[in-house]
């Protein structure tokens, strides 16, 4: 097992009050498997992933364990936390135009990168080895013509070949854990696609973990090998991506898979979910999602219900008590 999630709790102090983004959320992920947490927008997805690579805000409290190969995140300190970052784990934000610093150039920053990582390990920097280890990294995310792109401003390049860059940094620095955060939301789709067939070749080829957050199953389907359904800070429900789109068990997972579009204007409009997310400053009792769901019971409006195997899925609903 490479990453392990035990009652895990991410909050926020906000001058309205605490806002508790993940709520004692438990799960784990295998070496060289590929887990996507798919859920509505606010609904902690990218506080999970912040808060594995310990990348949250200074209003940030957290509780729980995140162990990663049995080393425990949240225990990191100084030298060790750098040496964590990118090492161990590595991850790719939502926004690729802001993953980038705009003053420096791509070489610049791609062997700051290597020779922080060289540094880390106590091994000598050697400028020449690590400009070839930068180009082999832009090869590696087939990217034409490395050699200009190395001497490029962030600028000077389109969001898809920024996106590779970063992944580049990711091939250099030979992380376990691949975090992507919504990589491909700021992108066209024929670049969405190449990305997300990148992702599954390096995966294949470096034998790397990856957690992908997004709020599009239809991306993320093609990725996946479990889908992570969350609502509201919570597990929904957790299993094998063909059985949660072909057979969805959880009333807010069937919601989300109807939704996805793939009929014509001719066969009807498409399919929302009623209502919206909850305030989580001050969320409902009992079960978050029932005052949304169409299959609501009296227990669900008091009693929060307990995460439960059902068949080969995990899941939080009272119609499986």
């Amino acid at each position: 097992m490479l990453l392990d999630v035990k009652g895990l709790r991410v909050a926020y102090r906000t001058i309205y009050g605490n806002l508790e983004a993940v709520r004692t959320l438990d799960f784990a992920l295998e070496k060289g498997e590929s887990v996507a947490i798919v859920g509505e927008s606010g609904c902690g997805k990218s506080s999970l992933g912040h808060a594995i690579v310990r990348l949250l805000p200074p209003n940030a409290t957290y509780e729980g364990k995140v162990m990663v190969e049995g080393k425990d995140v949240f225990a990191l300190k100084g030298k060790q936390l750098r040496a964590y970052r990118g090492n161990e784990a590595f991850m790719i934000f939502q926004d690729p135009l802001n993953s980038l610093n705009p003053v420096k150039r791509v070489d610049r920053q791609m062997l700051e990168a290597i020779r922080t990582k060289r540094t880390m390990q106590g091994e000598a920097y050697d400028e020449e080895e690590a400009t070839k280890a930068a180009l082999d990294g832009l090869r590696g995310v087939r990217m034409p013509d490395p050699e200009v792109i190395l001497r490029r401003y962030p600028h000077e390049l389109s969001g898809g070949q920024i996106q590779r860059v970063v992944i580049a940094m990711a091939l250099v620095m030979k992380p376990k854990l691949l975090i992507a955060d919504e990589p491909t939301s700021a992108l066209d789709v024929t670049i969405q696609a190449q990305v997300m067939k990148l992702i599954n070749e390096l995966k294949a080829e470096y034998g790397m973990s990856v957690l992908f957050i997004t709020h599009d199953m239809a991306v993320a389907y093609t990725v996946a090998d479990r889908f992570l359904v969350m609502y509201a800070g919570e597990l929904s429900e957790l299993g094998p991506v063909d059985k949660v789109v072909t057979k969805p068990l959880h009333p807010y997972t069937v919601a989300l898979v109807n939704s996805i579009p793939h009929k014509s204007k001719k066969e009807g409009d498409l399919i929302s979910i009623p209502g919206s997310p909850p305030n989580m400053l001050a969320p409902p009792s009992g079960c978050r999602f029932h005052p949304r769901c169409p299959k609501v019971m009296d227990v669900c409006g008091t009693v929060n219900p307990e995460i439960k195997q059902v068949e080969d899925r995990l899941l939080r609903c009272h119609l499986y008590d």
